[in-house]
């Protein structure tokens, strides 16, 4: 955990969920020597005290920068992306 947070990166094509490292860039480093893509990396924080409450996933992260998929923010702009991170999130962490 980093604080009340814990870091983490999704593959949303190989549907891989990375947790606890300091950096988020360090779980997109991890996941491309595995074989994901860099489009299907998204970074999030994950509020364990939070869970099962809108505020459970925040997407903020670095790595979500990316001009040439239209996201010019630390955050996740695109909704359907959003949908299926939180999807995929709930699937692989529970209580």
């Amino acid at each position: 955990m980093y604080g009340s947070l814990v870091k983490a990166v999704v593959d949303l094509n190989l549907y891989l969920l990375v947790v606890d490292a300091e950096l988020h860039v360090d779980q997109e480093q991890y996941l491309l020597e595995q074989g994901s893509k860099q489009n299907d990396l998204w970074g999030i924080n994950l509020y364990p005290q939070k869970y099962g409450s809108d505020d459970f996933v925040e997407f903020d992260s670095m790595i979500n920068i990316r001009p040439r998929q239209q996201n010019m923010s630390r955050g996740v702009e695109n909704e359907e992306i959003r949908k299926k991170i939180i999807a995929l999130v709930l699937r692989k962490v529970t209580p």
